[in-house]
């Protein structure tokens, strides 16, 4: 199927109130779902960085600026 996002939307607009509010759901979940997998991927990154003793600590605050970019 290739539907547009612009067909998408007005698919969602013509629908039931109640179906509305369930594709809000839907999408909400998914949203929270993929953050949660997002968390997880770099909780496993940083814990393979940790056993690589690859992480760098400082309470310097030019120096944690430099270590963001």
């Amino acid at each position: 199927m290739n539907t547009t996002f612009n067909d998408l939307v007005d698919t969602v607009r013509n629908l039931s109130f109640s179906e509305k509010l369930e594709i809000k759901t839907v999408v909400e979940n998914s949203i929270i779902e993929e953050k949660r997998e997002k968390i997880h991927r770099n909780y496993l990154k940083a814990k393979k960085s940790y056993k690589e003793n690859k992480l760098e600590f400082s309470s310097d605050i030019e120096t944690l600026k430099k270590m963001m970019k």
